[in-house]
């Protein structure tokens, strides 16, 4: 009776980590979203922006694959920061 007793425990157990194991393949499948939002052009941006992008190649992340970056700059304009951010 106690192998009976196991067997029901880990068929228990095994039915309720299914449920978990397909919910966490579903949320690395999405991408993660990053806004870059300035004042100045895109080009006074591109040294940060690059050392940004290093840093999460590093932490394993691929614009395309599992990032999306989007920039939106102001071109000097700043009352347009907030129809940009938007």
């Amino acid at each position: 009776m106690n192998s009976r007793r196991k067997l029901i425990v880990a068929l228990g157990v095994g039915a309720l980590a299914v449920p978990f194991a397909s919910l966490a393949q579903q949320q690395s499948a999405k991408a993660a979203r990053i806004g870059l939002l300035g004042p100045a052009s895109a080009s006074s941006y591109a040294s940060s922006e690059e050392t940004l992008l290093a840093s999460l190649r590093n932490l394993g992340y691929e614009v395309g694959k599992n990032l999306v970056i989007e920039s939106r700059w102001a071109e000097g304009k700043s009352d347009r920061l907030p129809e940009l951010a938007a």
